[in-house]
């Protein structure tokens, strides 16, 4: 596997390095939220900040809206997968990297 500049990996990862789009997505991952439920159901995040990050989902074809609601595209719901094993290495190591992180920071 090649993780270079403009390989299909590389936009996998991009997808999931902003922070918002994997919890835009498993937000979604029950059926279609109203743009005011998915923002009372994620919290800490602004109107305008969940506008550009569902704009942006749908952009790349992960969700559409329908009927004044989104809904993930089936190409959405296959990514929901990637971001549970995401959730699980994160469950089992988060612990690790913030000691890690703690660790290097200066005194």
């Amino acid at each position: 596997m090649d993780f270079l500049a403009d390989c299909r990996t590389r936009l996998a990862f991009d997808l999931v390095a902003n922070t918002w789009n994997p919890v835009v997505l498993w937000a979604l991952r029950d059926g279609p939220r109203r743009h005011v439920d998915l923002r009372r159901e994620i919290g800490g995040i602004s109107a305008k900040v969940l506008t550009e990050t569902v704009r942006r989902l749908e952009s790349d074809g992960l969700l559409e809206r329908r009927d004044g609601a989104y809904a993930l595209t089936p190409l959405g719901s296959s990514f929901l997968e990637p971001i549970e094993g995401f959730g699980r290495w994160a469950a089992e190591h988060g612990d690790a990297v913030v000691a890690a992180q703690n660790r290097a920071r200066p005194a």
